[in-house]
């Protein structure tokens, strides 16, 4: 059956519900229903936050019941393939099929390998009537995208790592260090570039930078959207030897939400300081830190650090997106490089895949901000 008129509108509907509720719903994906009449009516509708358990199917079931409607015959638009596994909660498959809906709309499949597919296959093995949206439309991407950190990590057992810098029209970071003031951010950008920059924030599980760059900004690296979320923004420091300082801003406002990666011959000494400061700590490599994040329900981890650390994560291939950010200035052939290992951002932009490109005013001029994948996360 083709596609009806409405049925975009409506998709697009749970897909603004899905990312309205995406703060709540980590470590499972963002996911919006609307149900619907034949004729249009919209009968009730539901996002998924996961400490109320209800996937997005319930909650909207749940509130066409607390209006006195039938859903007899209905239609649900969902933003990701209706689950048809008993997890937390019963299969959403199993209830659309009582609930005795006549046809699913679906954005995108589940990218679970376990379970891809089979929530599809036990709709129209119940008689419903199942659309799904190709990956290469609107909604289609729109969807995936939404979702891009849990289809990430629930393959590769570690956080979706998107890695942000701001740089100048040469590609550098910061002027050089002798001619800034001693832990005095530079800003290259404007407001409006730096509040997208806190949309990505509010948007990911965690943050990381390293320990350069709090000796040398003093950073507080906090979510300042303003909006509400499920759990803080864990924040993340790359700090083999525990050199953070105690009086620095991560730790004067530690409360379970800063972690410090250290190496296995950190000082004992300063461990014992840090930790009774309210910081917590774990020992080990890269590889094993995105392991300790993926099983503490990490999903998406934010990278906003220095050459070292950007270097040091394009070079292990683990980073898998990049967001660049481009200000109308030169820094000069002294300043601080995007990358410690060479690496050149403009190198980088030419390898990305499925590259958007925004403006964002700053005085007379713009910003520039590039996006785009280093590895597919739905491949």
């Amino acid at each position: 059956m083709p596609w009806l008129p409405d049925d975009e509108r409506f998709l697009h509907h749970a897909l603004t519900l899905a990312a309205d509720a995406a703060a709540f719903a980590s470590p499972n994906p963002a996911v919006g229903c609307v149900l619907t009449t034949a004729s249009g009516q919209v009968l009730g509708e539901g996002a998924h936050h996961y400490d109320q358990r209800d996937h997005a199917e319930i909650a909207a079931l749940k509130q066409a019941a607390a209006l006195g409607r039938s859903v007899q015959g209905a239609t649900a638009y969902v933003t990701l393939e209706p689950c048809s596994i008993t997890g937390r909660t019963g299969p959403c498959a199993d209830a659309l099929i009582s609930a005795g809906i006549a046809r699913c709309v679906i954005a995108t499949a589940d990218p679970n390998p376990a379970v891809h597919g089979n929530g599809i296959a036990k709709l129209r093995a119940a008689g419903i009537e199942v659309e799904v949206a190709t990956p290469t439309s609107p909604l289609g991407q729109q969807a995936r995208r939404l979702n891009d950190a849990f289809a990430f990590s629930i393959v590769h057992g570690r956080p979706f790592v998107t890695l942000k810098a701001a740089l100048s029209t040469d590609g550098k970071l910061a002027p050089p260090p002798a001619s800034r003031m001693s832990t005095a951010p530079h800003w290259l950008t404007g407001e409006a570039a730096r509040a997208d920059v806190q949309q990505l924030r509010h948007a990911s599980d965690a943050i990381l930078t390293g320990i350069g760059t709090v000796l040398a900004d003093n950073p507080s690296l906090t979510d300042r959207t303003g909006l509400p979320r499920r759990r803080p923004l864990l924040r993340i420091v790359l700090d083999s030897q525990l050199r953070t300082p105690l009086d620095s801003q991560l730790i004067r406002t530690a409360s379970d939400d800063l972690l410090l990666l250290a190496s296995h011959d950190a000082p004992q000494a300063n461990e014992q300081q840090l930790l009774a400061a309210g910081a917590q700590i774990f020992r080990g490599t890269f590889a094993e830190a995105l392991q300790h994040l993926h099983t503490l329900g990490l999903r998406s981890l934010l990278i906003e650090a220095g050459p070292t650390v950007n270097g040091a994560f394009l070079n292990l291939q683990l980073a898998d997106k990049l967001v660049l950010y481009f200000a109308e200035s030169e820094l000069g052939p002294q300043a601080v490089p995007f990358a410690a290992n060479g690496l050149s951002p403009f190198a980088l932009q030419e390898t990305l895949t499925s590259p958007t490109r925004t403006t964002f005013p700053h005085g007379n001029g713009e910003d520039i901000r590039i996006t785009g994948y280093l590895h597919d996360p739905w491949k």
